[in-house]
């Protein structure tokens, strides 16, 4: 049965969990061995529909599209296995934080998730469901950012009641968010967020400015590079990745990357000394498709039969990983170029690109190879093989360096792919290799033209100081 309104009651306290699904754990780097809270004031309750504000002056206002329980019936010193009993349902939630403000109260987020409006709940309340099977999907203009389902969850909904009440009362009205997914991120004005409780219905809101500026006295807005990479969702730094934004191309470059062969930019690189750069044995499943993007590492091991009875069943490395894809990420996989099984197939694949991938590279065997003909995502692949993975794999870990058809790739890498084959850039290098590949095509197609024209290739390939000044006379001129 679904509720009217929201709440019946407005909550005493709202209680929210710090990290409670793997896929979040495994972003932020630690795994908890036992829940962690804080709390966010009555105040910042909200609805579906009223705009979210950000601050003047801040910059890093971050979504957590989460799944609300609301408290029922009174819950103190409750046994784990009767929790549940105490719980009215199941509600959407957002646990809204301005990261600026991350440094003022370290712990309790007081100021950073405790503003008026920073926890929207709603619409409904779901009150005849299994709470082992709900699925929260979260929307950011209309893209899906967060999929997740309650069986991914480190410590259910009965343990953190439990857990809760064995040292403090629970009351009617309360309301515990219980986690967010992976796939946290900033949003802007105009933004639009909504969170979906499956069966529920959507929690609407867009965020606004505020007009208005900060008062000066108290603490002001305040941003490093590791609040930066945890607001984005990429603060699990390590060799492989500190540093680096989640997302390193703009949309100029982008465009740049997309419109010069991976030649071009082979060329380009040769040229600033990276000779070892080109993936190779791969081809493309779809020719037809370009692929820029940036690295989203996985590695496999070789078999052995005793850790994979360990860790290679149920979720995964594998599965993780293509859980925890962002928008414009490329999964590249580690297979060390054996083709004696399939690394990836076509169900993983598609779950990837519904998740806003831009593409796959596996110097291994692809499964389901003939579906990829129609599944519009960029692959390249070593082979075709019907196998699974645990015929020659153990999927180990992911977000760490890899070699990928005998070229490294670090996390964060930006991957450009043509019907030719895969380029591996450098994150700092990519926006200068991309306006210079871009000026490189221009500078050939004139060349091209001249010597379709019937010209010599003498003194024109490369170009002497005359044909560089017909050259530059007429790119002016256009």
């Amino acid at each position: 049965m679904m509720l009217d309104h929201p709440l019946g009651l407005a909550p005493g306290k709202i209680i929210a969990v710090h990290l409670n699904y793997r896929s979040r754990a495994a972003e932020r780097g630690r795994t908890p061995a036992v829940p962690s809270y804080f709390l966010k004031p009555s105040s910042s309750l909200s609805w579906s529909g009223r705009p979210v504000v950000r601050p003047h002056g801040c910059d890093l206002l971050a979504f957590e599209g989460e799944i609300a329980l609301v408290i029922g019936e009174r819950a103190h010193r409750v046994p784990v296995e009767r929790a549940l009993e105490h719980v009215a349902g199941y509600t959407a939630a957002n646990d809204f934080g301005v990261y600026d403000f991350k440094h003022a109260d370290l712990g309790s987020n007081l100021r950073a998730k405790g503003q008026d409006g920073y926890t929207p709940v709603g619409p409904a309340v779901l009150t005849d469901v299994d709470p082992a099977k709900l699925r929260l999907r979260t929307y950011v203009n209309g893209q899906l950012v967060q999929d997740a389902g309650t069986d991914e969850l480190l410590f259910g909904f009965d343990l953190l009641i439990a857990d809760l009440s064995r040292l403090m009362t629970l009351e009617p009205g309360d309301l515990i968010l219980t986690g967010t997914p992976t796939g946290s991120t900033v949003v802007r004005p105009g933004d639009v967020v909504e969170v979906e409780l499956e069966g529920a219905g959507r929690l609407r809101n867009e965020i606004v400015a505020d007009p208005g500026e900060l008062a000066a006295y108290g603490v002001q807005p305040k941003v490093s590079e590791e609040t930066r990479a945890a607001a984005y969702g990429t603060a699990h730094s390590s060799a492989s990745d500190s540093g680096r934004p989640p997302h390193p191309l703009d949309e100029q470059t982008v465009t740049a990357l997309r419109s010069v062969s991976t030649a071009t930019l082979s060329s380009q690189l040769r040229k600033r000394g990276i000779d070892h750069h080109f993936i190779e044995g791969v081809r493309p499943a779809r020719p037809d498709l370009r692929m820029v993007g940036v690295a989203r590492t996985l590695r496999y091991l070789p078999l052995r039969e005793d850790v994979f009875a360990e860790i290679g069943g149920g979720m995964n490395a594998q599965k993780r990983t293509v859980e925890e894809i962002r928008p414009g990420e490329i999964l590249v996989i580690e297979a060390r170029g054996e083709h004696g099984a399939g690394t990836i197939g076509d169900i993983l694949a598609l779950r990837a690109l519904r998740r806003g991938a831009a593409g796959v590279i596996t110097d291994g065997g692809l499964r389901d190879s003939p579906s990829f003909s129609g599944l519009d995502l960029p692959v390249y692949f070593g082979a075709p093989h019907a196998a699974v993975l645990g015929r020659r794999h153990v999927p180990m870990d992911s977000q760490v360096p890899v070699a990928c058809g005998g070229v490294l790739v670090m996390p964060g890498d930006v991957l450009v792919g043509d019907a030719e084959g895969v380029v591996v850039i450098p994150p700092g290098l990519a926006a200068e290799v991309a306006r210079d590949a871009a000026r490189q095509e221009d500078e050939e197609r004139f060349i091209y033209e001249r010597v379709n024209e019937g010209a010599s290739i003498d003194g024109l390939y490369p170009m002497n100081k005359a044909w560089r000044e017909t050259y530059e006379s007429r790119r002016d001129a256009r």
